[in-house]
């Protein structure tokens, strides 16, 4: 089972910047960002393999960039021009290698089975 613990969440004003981290024991395959809204549901925001491969939510795409240090086991979220609407709470996720992944990580959260307890990020105009 999977450990995944999320870091970096803060209060900003719109415009700034922010970096999210998380820690993962042990490293899986796939690894994402995730956000909530109460009320809403989670959304994809950056996703990984760990060969690189990167994808990205329309929404974040030229504002976030997601990182992944494999040796050291971490996940990282660099969130730039951010805005209020980018107020959520943020999950780390996680799944393992699959033969019939696409070539681009997925954003469906369906697909991952190992989640963080999520880290707090507001956005204030």
């Amino acid at each position: 089972e999977v450990r995944l613990v999320e870091s970096g969440g803060d209060s900003v004003q719109a415009g700034g910047s922010l970096t999210l981290s998380c820690t993962a024991s042990p490293v899986l395959w796939m690894m994402a960002w995730f956000r909530q809204v109460p009320g809403n549901e989670r959304e994809g925001v950056a996703a990984t393999y760990h060969n690189g491969q990167v994808n990205y939510a329309d929404s974040v795409k030229g504002r976030f960039t997601v990182s992944r240090d494999n040796a050291k086991g971490t996940l990282s979220l660099q969130m730039d021009s951010l805005k209020p609407e980018d107020s959520a709470m943020y999950y780390c996720a996680a799944n393992g290698f699959k033969f019939d992944l696409p070539d681009l990580p997925t954003l469906n959260k369906d697909e991952y089975t190992g989640w963080g307890q999520g880290t707090q990020v507001t956005v204030s105009s």
